[in-house]
């Protein structure tokens, strides 16, 4: 992420007494700084023309806008940059389409305020950041009826049944145990556009559209063990 002993974290929160909370509880939390505490979206994105944070934490609903489109602003941007959401709403459209644009934390502000510093922290390196009711409902979303087994036709799944590449196959397995796309670019000495070409080739040939999704169908195909 970065060389210094301190993780950067761009604030985005409408409400004043909520942010002034936030920015205090990031500031006392040690290995983070304050890069910019923001109110609304377009003071996000011109923060983000002056530098790259290391984290951009988001709510949803801002006055002008949608956080949501802040994160994938900041992707478009910054590849390797992590984003987390932290909102009171916790519907499937707006987790599933803030997981889709790129965040990999989503908290509900009812759990998480006082926690916000030592979540982010935990996101950093690698591990879940996901507010239990969300998890749960994200646990109910992928959870399928198991096809009828064609007794004529017994195989086991490979990634040659996605027609995955050796390559994508060492990204799917690295992104599920929860390493970041720059992580990923420095172990298998590539760069982090290529990490991202291939995840985009594996949602596109396992036909999903987030890492969420994409671990299950591995994990449920024996192509990855957790």
């Amino acid at each position: 992420m970065n060389n210094d002993s301190s993780y950067s974290v761009l604030l985005l929160e409408d409400e004043k007494p909520t942010r002034q909370h936030l920015v205090s509880v990031i500031e006392r939390t040690p290995q983070l700084k304050l890069f910019a505490e923001t109110s609304n979206c377009a003071e996000a994105k011109a923060a983000l023309m002056l530098g790259k944070p290391d984290v951009l934490v988001a709510d949803i609903n801002l006055p002008d806008g949608c956080g949501i489109d802040v994160i994938d602003y900041a992707f478009n941007k910054y590849s390797s940059l992590e984003a987390m959401v932290l909102t009171v709403c916790g519907d499937e459209e707006h987790v599933v389409n803030a997981l889709e644009a790129g965040a990999t934390g989503y908290l509900l502000k009812e759990q998480a305020l006082e926690g916000i510093g030592d979540a982010i922290l935990a996101l950093l390196r690698g591990e879940t950041a996901i507010s239990p009711k969300v998890a749960r409902f994200l646990l109910k979303r992928f959870k399928k009826v198991p096809p009828k087994i064609d007794i004529h036709h017994i195989s086991n799944k490979t990634e040659n049944d996605f027609s995955l590449t050796s390559r994508e196959h060492e990204v799917l397995e690295m992104i599920s145990k929860g390493y970041r796309y720059n992580e990923i670019a420095d172990s298998l000495g590539i760069s982090t556009n290529t990490i991202r070409a291939h995840i985009r080739n594996i949602y596109r040939k396992m036909a999903v559209k987030s890492r969420s999704e994409a671990v299950f169908e591995a994990t449920k195909a024996g192509l990855i063990s957790l």
